[in-house]
């Protein structure tokens, strides 16, 4: 009988794209957290743990009057997580945006005040329309599915166009191998193996070698230091302690002055 570590099972989820994710969205026979790319174990229970980081991260645990302002989010995706974003933003009286493949979008609710753009992000037409009109643009489980497919910077230019003053860009959940193989290393990361491996091998960690096709320290910095360059405060930050990857996953907020 086949578990959901089984390797054909696990291989659906991998080097997905836009048009992946648009397959995924469309097949009924999976869950809400398969059709964005994960076995269910990996975020069921967990989203509204990620959703109180997000706030967090976006400032928005302590700022009450947000009426008016306008919040984009690239790649919602279809499980529990957009629908939380979608009514705290409802609730406050704040214009969403949602870019994401039709069939994605089609799973999202409706609304006045919902605006649908349809496509791979950044190449959407008219996307323009946005620019220096959006307080908050997130991109959640996302980047590393661009990252090597894509213009990383195309993808951070467009969306900080988007951003007004004072407006935030958060990247969330972004895999770092170079976190991963630190954590690995320790013996923390080495008890965490045991226990799931049920087994008393030690993990493979290789440093000071080419990981191809991962995002490591050398690209996470590279974007802090181009974009600060640029006129921005941008930070990397740790994902709160009670999430399913913290161990070897980041954010990066980004802030226009």
């Amino acid at each position: 009988m086949a578990t959901k570590k089984d390797k054909a099972y696990l291989q659906q989820f991998e080097e997905l794209d836009f048009d992946g994710f648009k397959n995924l969205a469309k097949n009924n026979k999976l869950s809400k957290y398969e059709k964005i790319g994960f076995p269910d174990e990996y975020r069921k229970g967990y989203e509204e743990a990620i959703f109180a980081d997000i706030l967090t991260k976006l400032g928005l645990n302590t700022e009450s009057n947000v009426a008016g302002k306008t919040y984009v989010d690239i790649g919602p995706g279809c499980s529990d997580l957009p629908f939380m974003l979608i009514d705290f933003f409802k609730t406050k009286k704040v214009n969403i945006v949602l870019c994401d493949s039709a069939e994605m979008l089609d799973l999202l609710p409706k609304g006045k005040n919902i605006k649908k753009e349809e496509g791979y992000f950044p190449n959407i037409k008219g996307l323009e329309k946005y620019n220096n009109k959006a307080d908050y643009v997130v991109s959640y489980s996302v980047f590393h599915y661009i990252a090597f497919s894509s213009c990383i910077y195309k993808f951070i230019d467009t969306a900080l166009n988007m951003l007004n003053h004072g407006g935030i860009f958060l990247i969330g959940d972004i895999p770092n191998f170079s976190k991963r193989k630190r954590f690995f290393a320790s013996p923390a990361g080495i008890t965490y193996h045991q226990n799931y491996t049920q087994s008393k091998t030690l993990p493979k960690v290789d440093f000071n070698t080419l990981d191809n096709g991962k995002i490591d320290d050398g690209m996470l910095l590279g974007i802090i230091a181009r974009y600060r360059n640029a006129g921005y405060d941008v930070y990397l930050l740790p994902q709160a302690s009670n999430l399913p990857m913290t161990n070897r996953r980041e954010d990066i907020v980004i802030y226009k002055p």
